[in-house]
């Protein structure tokens, strides 16, 4: 054991002192704070702060309560969090109320589950009874998220949080119904619709997943009345075939008529056989019907075909109907025949052209109905000849035997070609994951293109009111504008009915033997009232029609309509009970937005599939009863999938909690993850990302911790107005100021990206690489009157109050326990502060071009002293004392007033005009500068570890430098000694 020589100084030094650990903790530290939150009130000290404030509502897109949350929910609450809480600290009163979507099949079938595990017969079960098992088993979902929700860091009003079956939902939800049969746009009419076969029910085009599916493809002559001529078709569904009503085609195709001159005997296409293709895929056709010679017999113009009318193939079985050819613009030559079998009980497309064909069928004297071919089982109706009680689909999502059999029967009736199998991209129910099914079902629609109310919309459409309010809102991304334009556009009429029982009801009364809706104000304001009062489970009880309709009308002259609302319809409607909702949702009450004229603002955001989901639905919903969007800004988010850009699958084993991350390492390395990512595209994660980010994280807490330890020896009474600061000091605010400017226009511009980017990049580079490092010897070896340890400490305590509040909407929690260790008698919690004011004052622009090349010229020393210590000539910077060689005037001017060895943490420096030796250490970014390395001359210091000539000068302290035989003076004087 070395015996100790020589006074120990360390309790002279101002080291750092802090209780904040350098260790995190977070696992553990978080939900001590989320609890500290809880007991000081910090959600009502929001709203009472954001009082008189401009407001900013982020309008929460539900998510649906039936599991706990993944990390697709983590990204979205945590972005959304980080939004609310940047733009209440940029001075707005942001509130945010979660809320959650209950309604629907998921929850539905999971009851079913239970029934069937229990051997219950769910139709056996009265109504009431059980929806009011589906409201139990979203409730105590709602309940298990909102606390997963919190342990995020999300704030909001978690007490006062809005869910679509709460009594007072279901009356607005269906009173913003009633609004639609009030202004006409809600009918009842037939449309081929995608259906579930497994779930019984009506499907929109969100919950609806395409993946790989093996189909039968087949081709198909129809023959052309009065001629010898066959037109040929190609489908991937033959079970359709039944349903068909015509064949489209396109005047844009060349076609001809083509004769088989040679065939294999019993080849289902002969010798002598006439078929009508498209030139272009003639060839292929031929292939397929595996036919060994044909010949071009003459073309065949589009005025030809508009006249032709063909027979049905299955003519013999009773499909005597006339098949006309009709010119559509969906039709095309790349694939198939150039003919589109058309049957528009199971096609949008095929829909659509046979309702716009109307007119010319009535006049050829076709009659337009369109049959109800297949029921809700998938099993083929009594309007399907030969064919009734085969099954397209079962209700396991399997296939049936209807394919099979219309296969049978086309070549028993000599029309089959050819016929196939396939691999494609098939529709599926995103939540049975088994296929559907496109079939003519009654359902209610909302009307795209009727012009209605005046007082709503001057007579325009809702396709058109919604196509002008995607103008004037502002998509972040930009593309999103497109995106959901384009769809708007083109989509078809709104299906909003659902055959199911867990939703808020379609609560209409129709005229029995017709369509009309009956619009009552009193009948529909018993509905509303009751749905307050008792729930949508008001119009399911016994007498409902009774208590709705009377005394103005006799229920036996009525049909109550029983089928629920699609629920994109109630959570298109989240904004009329809660924005508009005074009593439930006082915080958010009062509104006066941008699209009004208002300096309010409403945010949605969600992931980017919700162009086509509750973005969607809520536009039309707003625009429909109100005649504009709901929102003035909407932001996206891509998805979030491995490292390897896999989408996450428990069968790879990819799959990343929330939970697990948050038990590891806390949820701010989420939050920051969140933060530092692209939210613009999907996103990655996992165990090497998820590590990245905590050695980021590691480096931010350590820059924290230095600070705060620093500032113990703080004396605010003692802070140095910023004229009176040393050049570093100044140029160091002036720094601050410059970086204030980019986190606040990457905090307006939701980039969070950037703001991590330039607060890493700052805190790493120029705080603790460079003002840190250069300041430590004065902050811990300074005499107590130090000017410049004074305004070194003022400066750092202006960083930290800076730092923490930009970090505070990321690094919530992480923020938090620094601001109470920094403030402790001042603000209860940095998330009720504002960003920092007043920075922009220490801009200096000079100042900071003549320190920019200070760096410069340090950046050559420090690079010479690197060498050094890697050859071990010298151990810590203290032992150099560099030459410094600039041949640059101008640059060497920039070291005048500049103490270079401090900067350069050396013991001495020395700088010399002219150029450098030509075994001096440059840098190619810095020409003109050149170091020669050497050793610094005198004794060690045994305070400071300087090497100095000085060391020796002050007998009453013969072992330091002057600068610390003044410090051990002071010190000694106010009490404290070695």
């Amino acid at each position: 054991m070395t015996e100790k020589t020589g006074p120990d100084y360390s309790a002279t030094l101002y080291l750092p002192k802090t209780d904040f650990p350098m260790r995190a903790g977070l696992p553990k530290k978080e939900p001590e704070l989320l609890a500290h939150w809880e007991q000081t009130g910090l959600t009502a000290k929001f709203r009472e702060a954001g009082a008189g404030k401009p407001k900013f509502v982020l309008h929460d897109g539900p998510p649906y309560a039936n599991g706990n949350i993944h990390i697709g929910h983590a990204l979205n609450k945590i972005l959304k969090d980080i939004v609310v809480r940047s733009q209440r600290m940029s001075g707005k009163n942001a509130n945010y109320v979660p809320g959650w979507d209950c309604h629907g099949l998921p929850i539905e079938w999971k009851i079913e589950e239970q029934y069937r595990a229990k051997g219950r017969n769910k139709d056996e079960v009265p109504v009431v009874e059980f929806r009011r098992e589906c409201r139990a088993f979203a409730e105590n979902w709602l309940n298990i998220q909102r606390e997963e929700f919190k342990r995020l860091g999300v704030s909001g009003e978690w007490d006062g949080r809005y869910a679509t079956m709460d009594y007072a939902a279901e009356s607005i939800i269906a009173s913003e119904i009633l609004k639609f049969a009030g202004n006409g746009l809600l009918y009842r009419g037939s449309k081929p619709v995608m259906w579930s076969v497994v779930e019984k029910t009506a499907l929109a085009e969100a919950e609806v997943e395409y993946e790989d599916h093996t189909s039968d493809w087949i081709f198909v002559a129809f023959p052309v009345r009065g001629s010898s001529a066959r037109v040929v078709i190609w489908t991937t569904t033959p079970w359709t075939i039944p349903g068909n009503r015509a064949i489209s085609y396109s005047h844009r195709i060349g076609y001809s008529l083509y004769r088989v001159t040679a065939a294999p005997e019993g080849n289902w296409a002969k010798v002598g056989d006439e078929f009508i293709l498209a030139d272009k895929l003639a060839e292929d056709v031929f292939k397929a019907a595996k036919v060994d010679a044909f010949e071009k017999v003459r073309e065949v113009a589009a005025n030809e075909l508009a006249g032709l009318t063909c027979d049905h193939p299955l003519k013999n079985l009773g499909y005597t109907f006339g098949v006309p050819l009709l010119d559509g613009d969906h039709v095309t030559d790349d694939a198939g025949a150039g003919f589109v079998h058309t049957a528009p009980g199971h096609g949008r497309e095929d829909f659509d052209i046979w309702m716009a064909s109307s007119r010319l069928l009535h006049e050829r004297g076709i009659d337009a109905r369109i049959p109800y071919t297949v029921d809700a089982d998938g099993f083929y109706t009594k309007e399907v000849p030969g064919f009734e009680g085969a099954r397209v689909i079962d209700d396991k999502g399997n296939k049936g035997d209807a394919n099979a059999r219309v296969m049978d029967a086309l070549i028993a009736a000599g029309a089959l070609l050819a016929r196939g199998r396939f691999k494609h991209q098939y529709p599926h129910s995103w939540r049975s994951k088994k296929p559907v099914i496109f079939r003519n079902t009654p359902q209610w629609f909302i009307a795209m293109d009727k012009p209605f109310g005046a007082q709503t919309s001057n007579g325009a459409t809702l396709r058109e009111i919604a196509l002008e309010e995607i103008a004037k809102t502002k998509w972040v991304p930009a593309a999103g504008e497109n995106r959901i334009t384009g769809m708007i556009a083109n989509r078809p009429d709104w299906v909003v009915s659902r055959q199911r029982a867990w939703g808020v009801p379609i609560a209409v009364f129709v005229k029995k033997g017709g369509h009309e809706i009956l619009v009552d104000k009193n009948v529909n304001a018993r509905i509303v009232a009751a749905f307050a009062e008792e729930g949508a489970d008001a119009w399911y009880k016994d007498g409902a029609a009774e208590r709705f309709l009377k005394p103005e009308h006799d229920p036996a002259d009525y049909e109550k309509i029983d089928d629920v609302l699609d629920v994109w319809f109630d959570s298109g409607s989240t904004h009329a009970f809660t924005m508009e909702d005074a009593k439930h949702f006082p915080t958010l009450a009062g509104i006066k937005r941008h699209h009004d004229g208002g300096a309010d603002e409403v945010m949605y955001l969600e992931g980017s599939d919700q162009h086509r989901g509750w973005f969607h639905s809520s536009l039309l919903e707003s625009s429909g009863t109100r005649g504009r969007a709901p929102y003035d800004t909407v932001l996206t988010h891509g998805f979030v999938l491995d490292e390897k850009g896999r989408k996450m699958s428990k069968s790879l084993g990819n799959v990343v909690a929330p939970q697990t991350v948050i038990k590891d390492a806390g949820a701010d390395i989420l939050r920051l993850w969140v933060a530092a990512s692209d939210y613009s595209d999907d996103l990655r994660i996992g165990k090497e990302i998820l590590s990245t980010f905590s050695e980021t994280y590691r480096k931010l807490r350590n820059t924290l911790r230095w600070m705060l330890g620093a500032l113990a020896h703080f004396d605010p009474a003692q802070a140095v107005a910023r004229e009176k600061m040393p050049e570093l000091e100044r140029y160091m605010l002036h720094r601050l100021a410059e970086v204030d400017a980019q986190v606040r226009e990457a905090y307006a511009a939701f980039d969070y990206k950037k703001v991590v980017a330039t607060l890493t990049a700052f805190m790493t580079g120029d705080l603790s690489a460079f003002y840190f490092d250069i300041r430590k010897d004065c902050l811990y070896c300074d005499p107590p009157s130090s000017v410049t340890r004074k305004a070194a400490l003022t400066a750092i305590d202006m960083l930290c109050d800076a730092l923490l509040k930009w970090l505070a909407p990321i690094l919530c929690f992480t923020a938090e326990e620094a601001w109470l260790a920094f403030r402790p008698q001042a603000e209860a919690s940095v998330h009720l502060t504002t960003f920092p004011q007043g920075l922009e004052s220490g801009r200096d622009e000079a100042l900071a071009t003549k320190w920019k090349a200070v760096r410069r010229i340090r950046a050559v020393v420090t690079g010479a002293l690197e060498i050094e210590r890697a050859n071990k000539t010298i151990g810590a910077s203290l032992e150099a004392a560099p030459q410094v060689f600039i041949a640059d005037e101008a640059l060497r001017a920039a070291l005048e007033g500049v103490n270079f060895a401090d900067v350069c943490i050396t013991s001495s420096i020395e700088i010399v005009a002219g150029a450098a030796p030509e075994n001096a250490f440059t840098l190619p970014e810095t020409p003109g500068v050149g170091v020669v390395s050497r050793r610094a001359e005198g004794k060690k210091c045994a305070r400071s570890w300087r090497i100095s000539p000085e060391v020796g000068a002050d007998p009453d302290f013969p072992d330091v430098t002057l600068r610390d035989a003044q410090a051990l003076r002071e010190l000694r004087a106010a009490g404290v000694s070695a």
